[in-house]
């Protein structure tokens, strides 16, 4: 078994069904399932796809991001979707790292791509434009065969080093973590997900679009993302039944301007936090459960969630799902008891076979057969975990990893630049923000306007820093370690209103 057969089988027994629902389009099973395979056997023939090698999938929400997936899965390759919001630069690095010489791509970012293949000569650009326009699937076509234990996709996180790392995940890997979702979420083929997230996130590739496909389900892909009736009317008018998607949407959704009679029979709330002020305020207002859950994209990334019956605990990030273990371990690996607080750790099928060319980072992920996540936390008696802490020094923009090096290092190049450190603030709307301090070189004169400026130029929107807070010196400690918790302390007296 592998994705490409998982969805064939799903295809071939819905053939006639509503896979996907775009504006006033829909998209039927045998449609995607055609297309995917067109598309496969054009990777194979004309780019000299081999079974292994990685295709990128630069891409906007769209239909043909399914079709780019499991085409590339047809073709025995690997998928790496990349995120759309990074610019060029950023592209090219994903690009060389993992030796990504045909990328799926639109019309839209075609001004990137002489930037892109500046960087890498060898690059072919694919736009989904084309993909009516395929050729008729020859009949000697046969899809390649790939097993649970073979690549399938590989995700990149921000790496704390300031680099990306690209998590591998195996077709097994995947399979394993939808069949748990499948459990835990009960879905069924009558079931309708609503995608509004980027669909190049992990907890979207999962829970959005492998799962709803696999059972037979369908896809309600939001077109227009603003303004947010556009979605609550979609879900109306397609019926849409589960809603996975960020804290801060579930906290619109409560607005009273909003109609409670949704079609919705439950909404997961993932890649960030669920504060339990938006956990109340949805509730007094919906009697759909609202279920917090916890992953990775390590993990592929689904871990643990509230359970669909109850009971459902405010602040918590649940239980482990079917067939994932979890733990709490403290720094020797030794695991701890209830309400001892240490590193969350997972073990399960789902876990992924490390980074790609980064046998360092994953041997520092991988211990004893389990992930170290990173976060820090405790579990209660019942068995619900708690998140009280985040070991690296990660933000959660929009539910998306920020890690603060990455910004620093930008930072650093600007002229004149002499200390630089960036730390996450409190955002009502986006969850967390990146605020940046700065220290000049002796007799420079910095501009805040020109270092965002500059700053854009480089990285993704939500990247940069909201504000910039110019010191003389940043706070270090004895080693020269520069002190962030000073740096938060300041941020939070600079943001005080004045008495």
């Amino acid at each position: 078994m592998n994705l490409a057969s998982a969805f064939a089988r799903s295809a071939e027994t819905n053939a006639s069904k509503p896979a996907l629902f775009w504006g006033e389009s829909e998209y039927l099973y045998g449609t995607l399932h055609d297309q995917s395979r067109r598309l496969a056997q054009v990777l194979q023939r004309d780019c000299q796809v081999k079974p292994g090698d990685r295709v990128g999938i630069w891409l906007k929400n769209c239909p043909e991001f399914v079709s780019a997936l499991f085409g590339i899965f047809n073709a025995g390759a690997v998928a790496v979707p990349i995120n759309n919001f990074l610019k060029p630069n950023e592209v090219t690095y994903i690009l060389s790292d993992a030796s990504i010489d045909v990328l799926i791509t639109d019309a839209t970012m075609s001004e990137a791509l002489p930037q892109l293949t500046s960087g890498r000569p060898q690059l072919k650009s694919f736009q989904i434009e084309t993909f009516n326009n395929l050729a008729a699937l020859s009949t000697e076509f046969r899809p390649a065969e790939r097993t649970e234990a073979d690549l399938a996709v590989i995700i990149y996180t921000s790496g704390t080093t300031g680099r990306p790392k690209g998590a591998m995940l195996s077709h097994g890997n995947l399979l394993h973590n939808v069949e748990s979702c499948q459990q835990v979420l009960e879905a069924v083929s009558f079931d309708r997900f609503v995608i509004l997230l980027p669909m190049f996130h992990s907890f979207m590739l999962c829970v959005g679009i492998l799962l709803p496909l696999i059972v037979g389900g369908s896809i309600v892909l939001i077109k227009s993302l603003h303004p947010p009736k556009n979605i609550v009317q979609e879900i109306i008018n397609r019926e849409a039944t589960i809603l996975p998607a960020i804290p801060q949407f579930f906290r619109a959704l409560a607005n009273p301007q909003i109609p409670a009679n949704l079609p919705l029979r439950l909404c997961v709330s993932g890649a960030a936090p669920l504060p339990g002020e938006i956990l109340k305020e949805f509730s007094q207002k919906f009697s759909v459960p609202l279920l917090e859950g916890y992953g990775l994209s390590e993990a592929s990334p689904v871990v643990s969630m509230n359970p669909i019956r109850g009971p459902w605990k405010a602040g918590s990030i649940g239980v482990p799902i079917p067939d994932v273990e979890v733990c709490i371990q403290d720094e020797n690996g030794k695991h701890l008891s209830a309400r001892e607080v240490g590193e969350i750790c997972v073990r399960g099928g789902n876990v992924m076979q490390g980074y790609w060319n980064q046998p360092e980072e994953t041997a520092k992920a991988l211990r004893d057969g389990w992930l170290l996540t990173g976060d820090v936390g405790y579990r209660d008696e019942d068995g619900y975990y708690y998140i009280t802490d985040r070991k690296k020094d990660m933000l959660l923009v929009n539910g998306i990893n920020v890690y603060p090096r990455e910004i620093e290092e930008i930072i650093y190049q600007f002229p004149g630049v002499k200390e630089a450190a960036v730390i996450g603030v409190p955002d009502a709307r986006k969850g967390e923000q990146p605020v940046g301090f700065v220290a000049a070189n002796e007799g420079a004169t910095l501009d805040e306007k020109a270092l965002l400026q500059f700053v854009r130029g480089k990285l993704a929107d939500y990247k940069v820093p909201r504000r910039v807070i110019f010191l003389p010196s940043l706070p270090r400690n004895a080693t020269g370690k520069i002190l962030k918790r000073a740096l938060r302390e300041m941020q939070v007296q600079s943001a005080a209103p004045s008495i």
